[in-house]
């Protein structure tokens, strides 16, 4: 299921593609100025090609020292070319940075409410592989006239119970359609998988020896199915990539929510009666958590760059790795502005991201700054917990 330290990496990770992004688009209205000085090719007056350079090298220190204070540009001494030149440059940048970051705030959740899709298609997969065997086994009586039987238990996987189960309870199948999670474009890869990794593999045999599996031994099947084949072998994983861009971070979550699907088909005796696992244990809470923490920390950048500029006197803050600024900056807005959250939680939370996703050298860098900045803020009446967030706080 997502928890709280998920929605942290995925919020950290769209904070990353932010700053990525505004890097990306300050490139390219540097690029729109100098474009803009340019000679113009059907102009019939003799043009000074170095005054326009250096009136685009004016106009980029123009620009890139005042992306925030249009007003200043237009109250300075420069020309009237290069001033307006600057302004539209800032626009640009300004447009283009509101657009990513849109997308970003948007895709963010979209993303994490896809996962039902993800871990539905690979309860797909299981039914799949079970309806091939199935029409195996059909294609054979054809072609040998009827005078096929089934074999040992050659017919388990198409007989089995979990599947047969999922297959006719609503929510499934509701929810199969909700999400669109559908594999029928996928036959002939499903052939191939069961072809190359599921009939060879050991335990598949095994379990085709079975005259009449039980309930139990049709769940075990399924779930060794998943954990390692599903979620083992390149090709299979390779698909699901190409459905999540996030599949890496994904993937565990997904896997554990397959395994609930299958698992749950024990709790209960009625089809009508089943349900689907959730993405989390309150998800309208956590999802308002994951924005907030996302909004917050970017509306709150530019204090938290001072802050911590300020306790870095001796580092170049330009210099300072770009994850370790997002990690931080997180991690001060989580402090400020979450008051149900202990200290304490906030600064292991981050420690254990820069680890994963950081320098080699982050986990002290992180720890010893935000240790500072923590007792400092809360000296300051800055950081005020409440409820829970006043355990563990010492």
């Amino acid at each position: 299921m997502l928890n709280r330290r998920i929605l942290r990496v995925k919020a950290f990770q769209s904070l990353y593609a932010y700053e990525q992004s505004k890097a990306s688009n300050l490139n390219l209205a540097k690029d729109y100025v100098r474009e803009a000085f340019q000679p113009d090719l059907n102009s019939m007056e003799v043009q000074d090609k170095g005054q326009l350079r250096k009136d685009a090298e004016e106009t980029i220190t123009l620009f890139s020292k005042n992306l925030n204070n249009k007003a200043l540009i237009a109250s300075g001494d420069y020309a009237t070319k290069v001033k307006s030149e600057a302004i539209k440059a800032i626009n640009l940048y300004h447009q283009k940075n509101q657009k990513d970051l849109d997308f970003l705030r948007n895709n963010m959740v979209d993303a994490a409410e896809s996962i039902p899709e993800l871990y539905l298609t690979a309860i797909q997969m299981l039914i799949g592989f079970s309806e091939h065997v199935r029409r195996e086994y059909g294609r054979k009586r054809k072609l040998n006239q009827e005078q096929v039987s089934s074999v040992s238990g050659e017919l388990n996987l198409a007989n089995n119970k979990v599947i047969s189960f999922l297959k006719e309870a609503p929510d499934f199948t509701t929810a199969s359609i909700r999400q669109q999670a559908d594999v029928a474009d996928m036959e002939l890869e499903i052939q191939e998988w069961y072809r190359e990794y599921v009939k060879p593999w050991e335990r598949y045999q095994a379990y085709m020896q079975l005259s009449e599996p039980t309930l139990e031994e049709d769940l075990d099947i399924l779930m060794d199915l998943t954990k390692k084949i599903l979620f083992k072998t390149d090709a299979i994983l390779s698909s699901f990539s190409e459905k999540d861009l996030s599949w890496t971070e994904n993937k565990a979550v997904v896997r554990s929510l397959a395994i609930k699907v299958l698992k749950n088909v024990l709790e209960v005796e009625n089809k009508e009666d089943y349900s689907l696992p959730e993405i989390a244990i309150n998800w309208e809470e956590d999802k308002e958590f994951f924005q907030n923490i996302f909004n917050l920390t970017i509306e709150s950048d530019e204090a938290n760059r001072k802050l911590i500029a300020e306790k870095t006197k001796n580092w170049d803050i330009e210099r300072i790795a770009s994850t370790d600024k997002i990690i931080i900056s997180m991690a001060v807005t989580e402090m400020l502005f979450f008051p149900s959250i202990p200290v304490k939680v906030t600064i292991n939370e981050y420690i254990d991201i820069s680890k994963t996703y950081s320098t080699p050298k982050s986990k002290q860098f992180v720890n010893g700054l935000l240790d500072v900045l923590a007792k400092e803020l809360t000296d300051q009446g800055k950081i005020r917990k409440s409820g829970r967030g006043l355990l563990d706080n010492k």
